[in-house]
């Protein structure tokens, strides 16, 4: 399901606490990915990527300082995604679970929409059809993110779901306490 843009309708807004990411708390989204000493072997701690549905892509995207609220929420159902902020700049994510990764016209879980808070010496891996938003960040106006996913993953696999349309939501990122 690919929605085009349209005008944004009144919507209810929940706020969303950021969470402090954890392995355990993002299992169901992905993988936290940290830091470890060279020479670990491949285990658990590691990303588990799927790049063989295209051409993969690793690049540096620039991003601009947007609101810290959203009304679509998107996946990729091809390719699992790693991003990590430039500079260890900290950022968050909105994300719900990648329930049926395979159907192009299942929508997210709206109530089980979590959104976490990133550090700058972390990345993530997006889990294959994992609903995300973001990333989002209060540190400057521009923040440039690294980004692994395939050649056309933004042309032909970005499905997006306007929130405010489906459900009548608005979500936000609750301050930090």
């Amino acid at each position: 399901m690919h929605t085009s843009p349209e005008a944004e309708i009144p919507a209810s807004r929940i706020e969303l606490p950021l969470e402090r990411i954890t392995a355990e708390r993002f299992r169901p989204y992905g993988t936290l990915i940290e830091a470890t000493e060279d020479g670990v072997p491949f285990g658990p701690h590691d990303a588990r990527l799927v790049l063989d549905r295209g051409t993969p892509r690793f690049y540096i995207m620039n991003l601009h300082r947007r609101p810290p609220r959203f009304r679509h929420i998107t996946r990729h159902l091809s390719v699992t995604q790693c991003l990590a902020s430039v500079g260890g700049k900290p950022w968050f994510i909105a994300v719900a679970p990648p329930d049926s990764p395979d159907d192009a016209q299942a929508l997210p879980d709206a109530a089980r929409i979590r959104a976490f808070r990133v550090e700058g010496d972390q990345a993530i891996m997006l889990a294959r059809g994992t609903w995300h938003a973001g990333p989002f960040f209060d540190t400057g106006d521009t923040l440039a993110f690294f980004n692994l996913e395939l050649a056309d993953t933004n042309v032909v696999d970005h499905h997006t779901v306007r929130l405010d349309h489906v459900f009548g939501y608005e979500f936000a990122f609750a301050p930090a306490p």
